[in-house]
């Protein structure tokens, strides 16, 4: 089998998914604009064939790429980058080259585009906030009288957070209008919840292999922008709620053979045509594995490794690490540099040490979203859980 890689050096942990991949016998070729000797020894071990090209963002330098590679190994049976990036690249290569085991590119346009999602949870019967694509000033003051303020305005097409913005005001409507919108928008009600993930490994079937489930911050563009320490953990369980909307979401979207992360709100507050507290509301698909040390932490609260999975899926079609049967939470939290906290590196590596699974600065790239000294901890329990985040969390006031 031969599968080509894109960018199989960033995020840094996906020499993991090239490692599991060779493992099985797989012939990994990776395309990178990373100088081959700066890889990463395990990763340079895990692929049969490297190209480096001057830039990923140059379309014919890439497809030049896989030509070498078809020509020299044959037939290219997958590929992929599980990056957000480089979706709608990856579709178009597959397109190019006749792969069929990943999204074509007409597929991927409701996987990336915020508006077409809504038609598929509708199908799915998977209830969203209220929606409006921005077109001017006046269709979005008539949207808002019928959500009220606040109200959350994104690309229709985007990564994460960014270009996100909360606005609370017509006075703050007005100004976003006046920046000049260059790129589609689209305008959601406001919902007060906390957000919570359906990750999945998917077969060819669309059957889920494997499950998890992380509770995030509510606001990861307030993280950003307020500089606020990043706190997540994924949970032993699936909660069941969440479990069935989660798989309906991947049956309407019609998703197979992938690595997902779907994110959910879980209200806070009752939301009239939406649900009570406690319920789950889609908020947004991303076809790729959940971002950060993620992946890692499932590996850690499920024991197991999800990498294998991910690559017994794309080999096998199927499953062959069996469920451990322990489960326990994983928990994420990222200092931030500019903090003064009540307790020093030094205690809290005293204190939790045992319970470590991963401690590490992070690169510089991901620090805004999520920290510059970074702690991942196994908790048994919520008291084990709330005990270590508040420890971590204390500031000197």
């Amino acid at each position: 089998m031969n599968f080509v890689f894109i960018s199989p050096n960033f995020p840094e942990t996906y020499w993991i998914f090239c490692d599991r991949l060779h493992a099985s016998g797989v012939n990994v070729l990776g395309i990178g604009d990373a100088a081959y000797d700066s890889l990463d020894v395990r990763l340079r071990a895990s692929l049969t064939e490297y190209y480096r090209v001057d830039s990923l963002e140059v379309y014919d330098e890439v497809f030049r790429a896989v030509a070498y590679f078809s020509f020299k190994y044959g037939k290219i049976d997958w590929l992929e980058s599980n990056n957000e990036y480089w979706l709608r690249q990856d579709a178009r290569l597959r397109a190019d080259f006749n792969i069929v085991t990943g999204p074509s590119p007409e597929e991927i346009h409701r996987f990336t585009s915020k508006a077409e999602m809504k038609k598929f949870y509708a199908a799915g019967g998977v209830p969203t906030a209220r929606q409006h694509r921005v077109k001017d000033l006046a269709s979005a003051e008539a949207f808002i009288s019928e959500t009220g303020y606040p109200v959350i305005v994104k690309p229709e097409v985007g990564v994460g957070a960014a270009a996100t913005y909360r606005i609370s005001s017509r006075e703050e409507l007005k100004r976003f209008f006046a920046y000049g919108v260059t790129v589609p928008y689209v305008m959601e009600e406001f919902i007060t919840g906390d957000i919570y993930s359906y990750d999945a490994i998917l077969d060819s079937h669309g059957r889920p292999l494997f499950e998890s489930s992380a509770k995030f911050p509510p606001s990861v563009m307030d993280i950003v922008i307020k500089g606020l320490d990043l706190m997540y953990y994924v949970l032993p369980e699936v909660p069941e709620g969440l479990r069935r909307l989660g798989r309906a979401t991947a049956e309407a979207f019609g998703v197979k053979s992938r690595f997902v992360h779907f994110e959910f709100f879980r209200l806070t507050e009752a939301k009239p045509g939406l649900g009570e507290i406690g319920d789950f509301v889609g908020l947004e698909v991303n076809m790729r594995p959940a971002g950060g040390y993620t992946p890692d932490m499932m590996d850690f609260a499920h024991s197991t490794d999800v990498y294998r999975i991910w690559a017994d899926m794309v080999v096998h079609d199927r499953r062959l690490i069996p469920e451990s049967g322990e489960d326990h939470y994983c928990i994420y939290y990222g200092r931030r540099d500019d903090h003064v906290y009540l307790h020093s590196h030094q205690e809290v590596m005293e204190k939790y040490g045992s319970r470590m699974a991963m401690c590490a600065r992070m690169p510089e790239v991901l620090s805004p979203d999520m920290g510059n000294q970074m702690y991942t901890v196994h908790a048994w329990s919520d008291a084990e859980r709330d005990e270590f985040l508040d420890f971590v969390s204390a500031e000197v006031r």
